[in-house]
């Protein structure tokens, strides 16, 4: 695909731009995200993008693991945005490439601010967000008119001095998105339950969505934790609790599944 260059902002030297790239398959990254990669000179980039997508890149960049994963030993995240702007005062074009959307738990906020406070400029490139995104790809959608008119985005894996009021989400009767949440679903699924949700409450989780580990998975709240202790749902996954679950099963027929490469 021929795409103008009118279309494409120019990466600037000793610039920061945070990008989202997508929910993991390539086709599904913005082509500003996929113009980004071929320019910048640095990618710092989390633990889960894919590896098609590094792919992308072009031959002579460098390329900086920085991902955070839970339970095990990761970059502070101090850390990261001082890499950021290490790079960018040396006068690279540095992409910081994250998973989904840079905003939507993906503390691009923070890193934002970080390089404001150090006097960097820096653009932000939007991405399809994991959690809609991967559900969406399985028909599951994140809203309708005849179920539900909101819908609740939570992290499960909640910083040290933060808490979440998960009984107060289940009376609000509207469905639940949860990322992050595989190492939480015990103390989540009772949360909600004494919030008044049903252990027969519908739950679909979409585990390494556009992967070769892809897997779509039905049960109930009651039933989610175990599936979690048994290892049937596994991280990365998204997890959709209430009204929107079941939707899938009436279109699931004449659905063209994501093709899924190794």
């Amino acid at each position: 695909m021929n795409v103008p260059a009118s279309f494409l902002p120019v990466f600037e030297a000793g610039t920061v731009w945070l990008v989202g790239a997508g929910p993991g398959d390539p086709g599904l990254m913005t082509l500003t995200a996929a113009h980004a990669l071929q320019a910048a000179d640095v990618v710092v980039h989390d633990a889960l993008i894919d590896p098609r997508v590094l792919g992308l890149a072009r031959p002579d960049a460098i390329l900086e693991n920085a991902g955070k994963r839970g339970h095990r030993p990761s970059p502070r995240q101090a850390d990261i945005s001082e890499l950021l702007v290490t790079h960018a005062r040396a006068g690279r074009r540095v992409l910081r490439l994250k998973g989904g959307d840079p905003f939507i738990f993906g503390r691009g906020h923070e890193e934002a601010l970080a390089l404001a406070e150090a006097g960097i400029r820096f653009r932000i490139v939007p991405g399809v967000s994991s959690g809609l995104g991967s559900l969406a790809l399985h028909g599951i959608p994140a809203t309708s008119r005849d179920s539900n008119h909101a819908v609740i985005l939570a992290t499960g894996h909640l910083a040290e001095d933060k808490s979440l009021d998960w009984a107060s989400l289940a009376r609000t009767g509207q469905p639940i998105v949860l990322y992050m949440a595989v190492a939480n679903l015990e103390p989540i699924a009772a949360a909600l339950g004494r919030g008044g949700l049903a252990p027969d409450t519908a739950v679909i989780a979409v585990h390494g969505a556009t992967t070769p580990a892809e897997a779509v998975i039905e049960t109930t709240l009651g039933a989610l934790p175990g599936l979690g202790a048994a290892g049937r749902i596994r991280s990365p996954a998204i997890i959709a609790i209430g009204a929107i679950a079941p939707l899938r099963a009436a279109i699931a027929s004449f659905l063209i599944a994501p093709e899924v490469q190794a």
